[in-house]
């Protein structure tokens, strides 16, 4: 399933790729180009069926573009369940007693690890 989405993403997006780049400037950014005063050959509704058909096309592509992106979301994230850590069982190390139920989390981790025992005074190292 998600390879067939990935398949169909990328001919989205080649698709939408090419309407975009095969569409006409309008050269309308800061007033350059254009020429036209608004009359009836040049205007912004001017009789141009093709242009309108790409800007449908872009539209359409677009929207498929955002479909299959979402669709790839949610393919992606399908099987996997809540990250969480209080959820997951804690095992003790071999040996060690069960922490009893109802203490603090300190008590706990007292419990399961055992204190290193304290030296008795300085140690001196032994020749042989």
């Amino acid at each position: 399933m998600q390879t067939v989405l990935i398949v169909v993403h990328l001919m989205v997006v080649l698709a939408l790729i090419g309407v975009v780049l095969i569409q006409r400037s309008e050269g309308g950014g800061l007033g350059i180009g254009g020429g036209g005063g608004g009359g009836a050959g040049g205007g912004f509704f001017s009789a141009r069926g093709t242009a309108n058909a790409l800007t449908r096309a872009t539209a359409i592509l677009a929207g498929l573009f955002f479909l299959t992106s979402l669709s790839l979301t949610m393919v992606a994230g399908w099987g996997r369940g809540p990250a969480t850590i209080f959820n997951t069982p804690t095992t003790l190390p071999s040996g060690a007693p069960a922490p009893a139920p109802g203490g603090t989390v300190l008590d706990q981790l007292q419990g399961a690890q055992p204190a290193p025992a304290a030296p008795s005074g300085p140690q001196v190292p032994q020749s042989q």
